[in-house]
């Protein structure tokens, strides 16, 4: 008997053991840090519409994606392109035009409609992740000041009662000039006669986890400052210790100016005892063309800058005072806005043409995703009308000979021979050099003769080196695709496995709760 009992212990033990696990575990899933990623600093542009023949909301966001551009931010919120982005992984800033702070401002009816209207109506199928409410109000329309906080709070009441005010965040995006003796950055602070708005301001940004925006451009600083400023130090060139600025009060060495921006931002937050709301550059840039009093908005200039704060964001750079924080940028801005009136500079800040040209090479390879098919990979040099032929074949001789450009297919009887003059061969050996020196700014150029073209000036049997490159990579794009193929059907084999499983354990879950207690009554 005392051995009966003791089996039936046993047993009743063993299947309380097995039906507590069976019930209480679960196949392991997806962690919220896998599927959400917004917390990696990220590079975005900025989309103007002061642009000739403005590319239709769906071509638009079809040029994204050929980028691999993920974030975007709009002057509004244009309802066309809201829906062309449906169901793509583009996230958008969107924005209150500043003529229209005053209707939201002063109505919650109005906000709630704007919300409705421009967010509701898009979201989650359009990844819109904030609303930036006007812009640089303080600065460009100061008379709107006291519009700005009463708006946002409006707008964010809206997100409330939608329950969308964990996914979207509001602010609104300042000039650096908000921000007075911002170097050294330690002794930063913000205009004081802007207090009554942005103390408020910085204490809601506080309590709902929304960040500062801040347009922040190194190339005004520069401008403003030549002669104090070095340029390398503005275009986040390579330093020396003796050229990096450094705060006397903090002893923090700043390599860059807008490392220096940003922190001038945090110390000025840090002074109003705000301390956990995080700098959103909004807006950051270098124009690659300027009248006679703008010498150093350059292409070159445009293509250090820029490419250079692409691999310090995506580097995660971090800043000095937190190298442990990098901020997102977006870059002003994604195309020249050539209908925007003078300076020259104005309308030179895209790093494309309207019709999607780029606007100079940006040397962005290897830094990461951003950018990772521009048409920049499809540009080709070659040697430019209205040249003489010795000068042409001087040229010509030095790409083949010092410049070692392989010039194999332009030799008698070679695919490139024909057409067989001094133009033609000069091309081919021009671009030859120009892939393998990388692109690189100065290597297409020849003293003058040669220029850099998108279109491809490969000619029946006769490939250019730039075209060989292009068809490499669509090989691997194909391999690539193939091998995601893969990936697919064995994907598919174990969700198709799981699902097998998950059937098996609801059957069994059933059958234990029907017949448990039966198994009870038996072994007690």
């Amino acid at each position: 008997m005392a051995i009966s009992k003791l089996t039936r212990t046993n047993t009743f033990l063993f299947f309380f053991f097995f039906f507590f696990l069976l019930f209480c575990t679960e196949l392991p899933t997806p962690s919220l840090a896998q599927e959400n990623q917004s917390d990696q600093p990220y590079v975005g542009v900025n989309i103007g519409t002061d642009v000739s023949n403005l590319l239709p909301p769906s071509q638009l966001v079809a040029f994204l994606q050929l980028q691999k551009i993920t974030h975007i931010r709009i002057y509004d919120a244009n309802p066309d392109i809201l829906k062309a982005l449906s169901r793509t992984k583009i996230r958008v800033i969107i924005s209150v035009p500043n003529n229209q702070l005053l209707a939201i401002g002063s109505s919650n009816t109005t906000a709630a409609s704007w919300i409705d209207r421009n967010v509701v109506s898009f979201y989650p199928d359009t990844l819109i992740t904030a609303i930036s409410v006007g812009d640089e109000v303080l600065t460009t329309v100061p008379s709107s000041a006291p519009l700005i906080l009463p708006a946002i709070q409006s707008l964010y009441s809206a997100l409330v009662a939608s329950n969308l005010h964990q996914h979207i965040k509001i602010s609104t995006p300042h000039a650096a000039s908000i921000i007075l003796d911002p170097f050294p950055p330690s002794q930063a602070f913000f205009n004081q006669s802007f207090s009554s708005v942005i103390v408020p301001l910085l204490q809601f940004l506080s309590r709902t986890g929304s960040p500062l925006m801040m347009n922040l451009y190194p190339y005004y600083v520069f401008m403003q400052n030549k002669g104090v400023v070095p340029i390398d130090n503005a275009l986040f060139k390579p330093l020396t210790p003796s050229k990096e600025m450094v705060d006397p009060n903090t002893l923090l060495h700043y390599t860059n100016v807008l490392d220096a921006m940003v922190d001038a931002a945090y110390f000025s937050m840090k002074n109003l005892n705000i301390t956990d709301v995080v700098v959103l550059v909004t807006e950051t840039g270098w124009p690659s063309k300027g009248d006679s009093k703008e010498p150093y908005a350059t292409k070159d200039n445009a293509d250090t800058y820029n490419s250079n704060l692409i691999s310090h964001i995506l580097g995660h750079g971090g800043t000095p005072l937190h190298p442990e924080t990098t901020s997102s940028v977006y870059i002003y801005e994604l195309f020249n806005e050539d209908l925007r009136s003078p300076p020259v500079s104005e309308a030179n800040w895209g790093l494309f043409y309207g019709n999607t040209t780029p606007a100079y090479l940006l040397h962005v390879s290897g830094i990461g995703t951003f950018m990772a098919n521009d048409t920049t990979n499809q540009t080709y040099c070659i040697a430019m009308d209205g040249f003489d032929t010795k000068t042409l074949q001087a040229a010509l001789d030095w790409a083949c000979g010092p410049g070692r450009a392989n010039c194999s297919e332009i030799q008698p009887g070679e695919s490139c021979y024909q057409p067989n003059n001094v133009k033609s061969h000069a091309s081919y050996a021009f671009d030859s050099y120009f892939q393998k020196e990388g692109k690189a700014p100065g290597t297409c150029d020849f003293k003058g003769v040669a220029m850099i073209t998108t279109t491809d000036p490969s000619h029946g049997s006769c490939i250019f080196p730039g075209s060989k490159k292009v068809s490499n990579k669509t090989k691997d794009v194909v391999n690539s695709t193939q091998s995601s193929s893969a990936g697919e059907k064995l994907l598919r084999c174990r969700t198709f496995s799981f699902l097998k499983i998950s059937a098996f354990s609801n059957i069994l879950h059933i059958f234990l709760a029907a017949y448990f207690p039966i198994f009870l009554l038996v072994l007690l």
